[in-house]
């Protein structure tokens, strides 16, 4: 900037609305980066984990996939405990996804943060993405700790 424009308002005031409109809309873009990290461990045969996929990648999530036939020993890394598993286990911002729990509320755990280990839908119920079909039952998205503690973190 010439010393002439150094003591110019207008110019002062042109630069300081780019810079706000700038600042703005890096305010109000979407979460990007925390989608941009799901990583999914999956058999590559299992048709309904596909289909789980697709739906993350719909809703704007970036996936990963590792395709293996066994990914239990993935499960025991994770300390997803027996009782809460599912077909394909996935991680995203340092807590794990079990199973078919639905974008939206991968997305209300990457915002609320809870202190928890992770979150699954237990076996694979009808209806959850993924597993689209003729009937939509009634379902939990259960959080769980890595001392193995669960709750009820959402319903469907």
């Amino acid at each position: 900037m010439s010393k002439n424009n150094r003591n110019n308002p207008v110019l002062w005031a042109v630069l300081s609305i780019t810079l706000l409109a700038g600042v703005s809309l890096l305010a109000f873009q979407p979460r990007v980066s925390d989608a941009a990290d799901l990583v999914v461990y999956k058999s590559p045969t299992c048709g309904c984990c596909k289909k789980w996929v697709k739906h993350m990648r719909e809703n704007g999530f970036s996936v990963e996939v590792h395709e293996q036939y066994n990914v239990t020993p993935r499960k025991d890394e994770y300390g997803v405990p027996r009782k809460l598993r599912s077909c394909h286990t996935a991680t995203i911002g340092g807590y794990v996804v079990e199973g078919h729990v639905p974008a939206d509320v991968v997305r209300q755990l990457l915002e609320e943060q809870p202190a928890v280990a992770g979150v699954a839908v237990p076996g694979m119920p009808m209806g959850s993405p993924g597993m689209e079909g003729f009937r939509k039952d009634p379902y939990d998205v259960v959080s769980f700790t890595r001392t193995g503690k669960t709750g009820i973190y959402a319903s469907r």
